[in-house]
């Protein structure tokens, strides 16, 4: 099920809010959100709904445990568990398969054979969302919750459930003990209008441009030089439109039921440098890495060399978290060799003008997400090899892709970021967002498109 389908839209999201409000009770509450978590969930394979239920109780039981131990190592061993058993279930289901295949083509005799694995839907995020959730509790940055069905809607929250954002339980931790609060008008208001932005940043913006660029890189082999370009820069926008829609519907969603799910981008395409790009691209991604990762390696307190070797380390699992393809891998490697090289030159770069500074980090930027959208890496070698003139075709530049990127690329440069807007909270402005909300599913025109980040 996806936020822009007609049975969310029409169905499951009108009777799950009446259903909310309705409930005045507590535990009711918890138990209708979790329970159209796992609805919501399991409409695309209920089978792996089991799997949700038993990671989210380990790492329940284990928060309560680690609460309860007064010894630092029983505390240490709780959580080490816990992660270990999370890992080994994303690894298990999203890197199995990979790994066994890099063997292959290395040392056919030693590969384990490949096995028929189903990819659990949203697995990566919920799997940082329990992890973050001991590790917290065994920091003493937030207490246990001793309600399972607190916990569970946590977990099971269908607003960033699939996609995130990843939200951490401290971050939305007094909204839940608040959830049986009355209806607040001015979150009624941000929670249609980020919807409602969202929504039309992904079935008006997102899904032209991928109907444009798709078939381009269908057939890669004939792209032109300026073609290459054009895709890369499609692509771009695409994906940025794309996720930063879904996150602004995620956080529509939760001012809906009161809860506020953090910020997820903050223009990013603004940046002044790939440090800054990391600050404002998939913001609670990032700061996963950096509090749960980075920082626990040793972050920048052991030198320059050390903080290098970190900042490598984090952007390499944080390009095989995005997928079990070799592309992420040195998708990965090649932030993490930027954002060393930024670090590096900073001293010299924060000297140049801010223009500069944001084109020069757009480019890399762009020419980072060919190997992102790439399916192999000679399909990236070869697309990055026509950016430059070798061995490129003769295939056409639709028009209209020319003149989304051109608009694409005024808007992201001058138009507020979805936070920044100030949304009007009085009642008659209802008629401005209910028309927003018909001209996008006027766009929509039947497509059930899922979104991009669904696949990580």
């Amino acid at each position: 099920m996806v936020f822009n389908s007609d049975i969310f839209l029409f169905a499951f999201l009108p009777v799950v809010f009446v259903l909310f409000w309705w409930l005045r009770d507590k535990k009711a509450r918890y138990l209708l959100l979790t329970i159209s978590g796992y609805v919501f969930y399991g409409y695309w394979d209920w089978r792996f709904c089991f799997l949700m239920l038993f990671s989210s109780l380990v790492s329940f039981t284990s928060g309560l445990m680690i609460q309860r131990a007064r010894e630092q190592r029983v505390k240490r061993a709780w959580m080490i568990g816990t992660i270990m058993v999370d890992l080994s279930l994303l690894g298990f289901f999203k890197y199995y398969n990979f790994f066994a295949e890099s063997v292959h083509a290395v040392a056919p005799a030693f590969a384990p054979p490949l096995l028929h694995i189903i990819l659990p839907i949203g697995i990566s995020f919920y799997t940082f969302h329990t992890i973050s959730y001991v590790v917290d509790v065994a920091a003493g940055r937030v207490r246990a919750t001793n309600n399972l069905f607190e916990y569970l809607t946590y977990v099971s929250l269908f607003s960033q459930l699939v996609a995130g954002p990843i939200v951490r339980f401290r971050q939305i931790e007094d909204d839940l003990e608040r959830i049986d609060k009355p209806p607040q008008t001015d979150e009624m208001a941000l929670g249609i209008g980020f919807f409602a932005v969202g929504l039309i940043k992904k079935v008006v913006v997102a899904d032209t441009i991928a109907g444009l660029v798709d078939p381009m890189l269908a057939n890669y082999h004939d792209l032109s030089m300026a073609g290459a370009w054009f895709a890369a820069l499609g692509y771009t926008f695409q994906l940025y439109y794309d996720f930063s829609g879904y996150s602004d519907m995620a956080v529509g969603l939760g001012y809906l039921f009161g809860i506020r799910i953090p910020q997820n981008f903050n223009a990013p395409y603004r940046a002044l440098g790939i440090g800054d790009f990391w600050r404002r691209w998939h913001i609670s991604l990032s700061s996963w890495l950096r509090d749960y990762l980075y920082i626990p390696l040793g972050g920048s307190r052991r030198g320059p060399i050390r903080t290098n070797v970190n900042l490598m380390i984090v952007m390499l699992l944080g390009g095989l978290w995005h997928g079990a393809n070799w592309t992420f891998v040195i998708w990965g490697a090649y932030q993490g060799l930027l954002l060393v090289i930024d670090r590096t030159l900073e001293p010299w770069t924060k000297r140049w003008p801010p223009l500069l500074l944001r084109w020069s980090t757009f480019l890399l930027v762009i020419v980072g997400w060919v190997f992102f959208r790439s399916e192999s890496l000679p399909m990236a070698t070869e697309w990055l090899g026509k950016m430059v003139g070798i061995g490129t075709g003769t295939g056409d530049i639709p028009r209209t892709l020319m003149v989304m990127c051109l608009l694409c690329f005024v808007a992201v440069n001058t138009l507020p970021e979805t936070w920044d807007i100030r949304f009007p909270k009085t009642v008659r402005w209802a008629p401005v967002y209910a028309l927003s909300l018909v001209l996008a599913y006027v766009f929509m025109n039947g497509s059930d498109s899922t979104f991009l980040y669904y696949q990580f």
